[in-house]
């Protein structure tokens, strides 16, 4: 048996999963020690055929092929030597059972590395396609971890590796796909760019309009026209072109490459006013198409009612033919567009021959042939009718609106980055030759204005007539009191009396107007299509449907044939054409913004192949398009500039889920990188200090009251940083840490909390907690304030955690932090209730069996639907919660439901399970500071001076809607002698600060003994954690104090049974005073680091906030944080 593994026959592409198989057929598997200690011997390991190894079907795949190149594209088979290296065991494959070794030889393509064996990947192309790619199937290379990880480990389980899992609209784009491949018409640059965009530039102008603008502007000031539009098309062309080549573009045209460039806002709203702007330009095409049979009519006198009615008649008829035309497919389209291409050159060609041949039967309707006096007396404007140069401009423009028709059928070209440069530009030089030429020719053979009839002819002398006519023998002189129809200012058929065969430019006429009608009539539901496709904007998807081998969007179709019928009933061209000037531009003005914006970002993605562009010669085309917008039609461009501001602003709400790595994020990064560099640069001042917290969160939503209520001071104020030290026995993969900090971030992102999710793995709380203060920001943006929950549940857990917890308090002093600590009655952490996203009314919750510690300490059973172990319990819990608000800060409707949050999982096969009154009251708590509060009172209890933290946190809360009803009351201590001493004092104080305040109270009685039975409820609590020295050896109270460091020893309670009094004293004042308060926020007493135990102040610290209402202790680092001084 030869060493060469069977190829499938050259030329024939191996299916992904061979008949009968469950697995992919290059899914790799490790086989036994004994296969490769065959492949080390150079035998390969036999396998009865049909059959498979155990060792394979135990072992998980090393890597998976989505799909890959066929062995007829890989190098020619090499002879076997001795020299040929092994991988690390011989790779069982799926296919019939046979083993096959990864060498040079295997059919598997990128298991080659040098002509080597290993199943680290070379280059290919096929690596870096996204999954739904049109151009070729997507190859998964190995993962980091199938490369790096311990042989032991498994590097992943079953489904994509690098968390490339299709997503349901790439199962969906890849099937599409995979259905129309070999029946898809692509088209080359030629046929699907060159001549496409000709044909729209020719449009109805060339032949109808050209010769009046001539008439009215003069040779000199036509050619001025054409210049300009050629101008801003070249400069768009050139935009279009470089960013065309940065990439692979798809369907979409125009639409496809502003928001892949600028982003879903611009894109989005571009998107939709260009698609609108090319179903009008079916009707202007039209218009065209019809006034001119309507002139035929008239001719010959068979008008069927009224010139306008016969126009709508006519254009109505026409729009159908085409529909039908378009509705066929693209290929239909595309023949018809040739031959329409054909017709059109030779109207052309047609009209410049018999430019040449003057007869003198034309001559009394104005054609006498090229003469310098002619073109002399035509070189200078005759504006007439009001008419202006920039209403002439106007009314050409849209003639140059064709240069993005290539580019609109992107998804329908073979090679588009080679397409649309080649073509486009090609396109705007051969088409604004042909109007320059067409523009001097006109004003060289045809006077302005002719009577037609043959009597009109010169008798006598000159002396009286001055016109260019009266030289050649004729005096139209009569003309200028009006009522003339032929010349260059009256007749728009004068082409057709030039050229040497009439009918052929009638032909011409017709082919110009229908061919640029049938592109727009294609381009705008192709646009339209890959809009609704993104689902930008909400109910439009059904436009998206495509039908057929080319997915032909038929009821877009349908869609742009009723907008252009609508203009179609318009019936004048001079009223249609400058409408859709402006959505024209407004594009060409975005595409070179992108291209500027693109080129500023300094984006390393930035790599466009095409070269001939410059950033600021974009800038000034996107300058130059919106000054033409304002001089075409000033009111039209504000309504224009409105529209797009308006749908830019929507898309910008509703912030649509997609991620097109666009030059707004790569210029958003540079700005916060070069602002966050200068900031570093700027030394801190009291005026500036925001309070910018790390808030001990564990996961996001496990907390909902201790996030929200930070979020409302920190809110466009300072920094808020979640952290989660995720604990226990197993390491979390590194990866799953990483995919959880994007799922948790987007979480936050979906409620509307300005915050960042920053996860660590630790042996305990202080090490994660250490972790995070010392690494946690960036520069000056770093927390300077840590927040806690308080630990309502110390004393039924182990004392090690709450001396983990305390010294977690003084790391943060350490390290000149200042500490916040949230104490609500009824709790705070929901996550053995998980899910707290407020309904209306009722709330979907996923439960789990695990109620983790309130400190920030989550578990890592804390997972998706996706990620539970088999063994979590999945209940549906259903509870009423009554005066639950709905205001701004409430997650939208996306982010409340529970398919849409990351946390939640819903089980609706199991009925509905009611919550303990317990938890109702948590969850109901948990809630409370997401909607408005009601009137009532901050209570700020200043009892020592920590630079001021203390009364600044409830001056930023207030300035929130949320707690702008609530007033400031000061409570501060004192002496009974000085109470009114000190209240001045304090009010002086606070007005200096410039803080608003409804009652300051000076506690004159706080150093009086408190109530007996509350000592003794003191004296309860620390009990079983006293060391009681007294009453055992000295060696062995030491040895116990040396294990179990947060005991009391009796010399350290009656050292501080002062300060213990008074946290006793303070509660019940606290009770007394502020027992009805919206929040109460306090001085946090101090615990000196080696002298008070662990439990001793864990002990002062719920003492002191038992049985109240929501409690801040704030300790700010006695640095101060506010000033008078301006």
């Amino acid at each position: 048996m030869s060493d060469q593994p069977s190829s499938p026959p050259a030329g024939h592409k191996p299916t992904l999963r061979a008949p009968g198989s469950s697995q992919s057929r290059f899914q790799v598997d490790p086989v036994a020690e004994a296969a490769a200690a065959a492949a080390a011997a150079g035998v390969a390991p036999k396998t009865p055929p049909g059959s498979r190894s155990s060792t394979g079907e135990e072992s998980k795949s090393r890597f998976r092929v989505v799909n890959f190149l066929s062995p007829s594209d890989a190098a020619p088979d090499a002879g076997l030597n001795g020299d040929t290296v092994r991988s690390e065991a011989s790779l069982h494959s799926s296919t019939g059972g046979l083993s096959h070794f990864s060498d040079t030889h295997s059919s598997t393509y990128y298991l080659r590395t040098f002509g080597h064996n290993t199943i680290d990947a070379v280059p290919n192309i096929d690596f870096y396609r996204q999954t739904a790619a049109p151009l070729g199937e997507k190859l998964v290379r190995p993962s980091l971890s199938e490369l790096h990880d311990e042989l032991d480990k498994e590097p992943f389980e079953e489904g994509f590796p690098n968390g490339e899992e299709l997503t349901a609209a790439e199962i969906i784009t890849a099937k599409e796909l995979s259905d129309s491949k070999g029946g898809t018409v692509k088209f080359g640059w030629v046929k699907g760019v060159l001549i496409r965009c000709m044909l729209n530039i020719w449009g109805v102008m060339l032949f109808i309009r050209m010769s009046w603008i001539v008439g009215q502007a003069g040779i000199a000031l036509s050619c001025a026209i054409v210049l300009m539009a050629i101008v801003v098309t070249s400069i768009t062309g050139l935009s279009t072109s470089a960013i065309a080549t940065n990439g692979f573009v798809r369907g979409g045209g125009a639409y496809y490459l502003i928001s892949r460039s600028l982003g879903p806002e611009f894109g989005g709203s571009i998107g939709l006013i260009f698609a609108f702007a090319n179903a009008v330009a079916v009707a202007m095409y039209v218009v065209g198409f019809a006034e001119t049979v309507v002139e035929l009519l008239d001719s010959i006198d068979a008008l069927m009612t009224d010139e306008i009615n016969d126009i709508r008649i006519v254009g109505t008829l026409t729009a159908v033919l085409l529909l039908g035309i378009s509705v066929a497919g693209m290929e239909w389209e595309a023949k018809a567009q040739i031959v329409l291409m054909v017709i059109l050159v030779a109207a052309i060609c047609n009209y410049f021959i018999g430019s040449f041949i003057p007869l003198k039967s034309k001559e009394p309707q104005g054609f006498l042939g090229y003469n310098a006096a002619i073109m002399m007396e035509n070189m200078g404007p005759d504006f007439r009718d009001d008419e202006t140069f920039f209403s002439v401009f106007a009314i050409f423009f849209p003639a140059a609106t064709g240069i993005l028709a290539g580019a609109n059928i992107s998804g329908d070209l073979a090679d588009p980055q080679l397409a649309i440069p080649k073509g486009t530009l090609l396109a705007i030089l051969i088409t604004g030759v042909v109007y320059i030429a067409v523009a001097i020719s006109n004003g060289s053979c045809i006077v302005r204005d002719a009577t037609g009839d043959d009597n009109d002819t010169m008798v006598g002398s000159l002396e009286n007539c001055t016109d260019a006519a009266c030289t050649l023998g004729y005096d139209f002189s009569i003309c200028k009191e009006g009522g003339c129809k032929y010349g260059l200012q009256n007749d728009f058929q004068v082409m057709s009396l030039v050229s040497g065969f009439g009918p052929l430019i009638t032909a011409g006429i017709f082919s110009a107007t229908l061919s640029s009608a049938l592109a727009s009539l294609v381009s705008a539901p192709k646009v339209f299509q890959a809009l609704c496709k993104d689902r930008i904007y909400p109910g439009m998807h059904v436009f998206a449907k495509g039908y057929g081998k080319n997915k032909e969007p038929l009821r877009a179709y349908v869609l742009t044939f009723i907008i252009g019928l609508a203009f179609i009933l318009i019936a004048q061209l001079n009223v249609i054409a400058p409408i859709i000037s402006n959505f024209f531009l407004a594009s060409y003005a975005l595409i070179n913004f992108s291209v500027f914006h693109a080129s500023l970002a300094n984006s390393p993605g930035w790599r466009p192949s095409f070269k001939y562009y410059n950033k600021w010669v974009s800038l000034a085309g996107a300058v130059l398009c919106c000054v033409v917008m304002f001089v075409i039609n000033w009111w039209a461009a504000l309504l224009t500039n409105g529209i797009v501001l308006a749908l830019y602003i929507y898309v910008s709400y509703k912030k649509p889920d997609v991620n097109w790595g666009s030059s707004t994020q790569a210029l958003m990064y540079n700005k916060a990188l070069t602002h966050s560099l200068h900031l570093t640069g700027v030394e801190d001042h009291i005026k500036n200090f925001r309070p910018q917290c790390l808030v001990m969160s564990g996961y996001p939503n496990s907390r909902p009251a201790l996030l929200y209520l930070v979020h409302a001071f920190t809110k466009n104020v300072g920094l808020m940083v979640c952290g989660h030290v995720r604990t226990g026995f197993r390491r979390p993969n590194s990866k799953d840490m990483m995919n959880e900090q994007v799922r948790y971030q987007r979480w936050l992102l979906k409620t509307r909390i300005k915050a960042f999710y920053t996860p660590v793995f630790a042996d305990d709380l202080r090490q994660g907690a250490q972790y995070l203060l010392q690494t946690t920001g960036l520069g000056r943006l770093k927390p300077n304030t840590l927040v806690f929950g308080f630990k309502n549940n110390w004393r039924d857990g182990e004392m090690k955690d709450v001396e983990t917890y305390i010294n977690t308090i003084h790391d943060a002093f350490d390290l000149q932090f200042g500490v916040v600590l949230l104490r609500l009655k009824e709790g705070l952490d929901i996550s053995h209730i998980q899910g707290g996203v407020s309904w209306p009314n009722r709330l979907c919750l996923f439960i789990s069996d695990f109620n983790s510690d309130s400190v920030g300490l989550s578990s890592d059973e804390f997972q998706t639907s996706q990620e539970k172990a088999p063994g979590m319990k999945d209940l549906l819990v259903s509870i009423n919660i009554k005066d639950f608000d709905s205001d701004s800060s409430k997650p939208s409707s996306k982010s409340t439901s529970c398919q849409s949050s990351p946390l939640i999982f819903r089980d609706t096969k199991k009925p509905p399970m009611q919550l303990s009154p317990a938890d109702e009251k948590l969850l109901a708590a948990s809630q409370q500071f997401q909607k408005k509060q009601s009137k009532g009172t901050i209570d700020v209890w200043w009892l020592f001076d920590d630079g001021g933290l203390t009364l600044l946190i409830p001056y930023l809360l207030t300035n929130k809607n949320k707690w702008r009803d609530c007033k400031i009351r000061v409570f501060i201590g004192g002496k009974i002698n000085r109470i009114d001493h000190d209240r001045r004092a304090m009010a002086a104080l606070l007005s200096k600060f410039r803080i608003d305040f409804s009652d300051i109270t000076v506690l004159g009685d706080i150093n009086i003994k408190p109530k007996k039975h509350n000592k003794k409820m003191f004296e309860e609590m620390i009990e079983p954690y006293r060391l009681k020295e007294d009453d055992m050896e000295q060696e062995a109270a030491e040895k116990l104090k040396a294990e179990e460091p947060w005991r009391i020893t009796d010399n350290e309670l009656e050292l501080y049974r002062a300060k213990s009094n008074r946290q006793i004293r303070l509660n019940e004042l606290l009770k007394e005073h502020s027992s009805t308060a919206n929040l109460i926020v306090i001085t946090m007493p101090l615990a000196r680091k080696g002298t008070v135990s662990s439990a001793l102040y864990m002990t002062w610290l719920d003492t002191l906030t038992k049985d109240l209402p929501p409690i801040l202790l704030v300790r700010g680092n006695h640095q101060s944080v506010l000033t008078f001084y301006s």
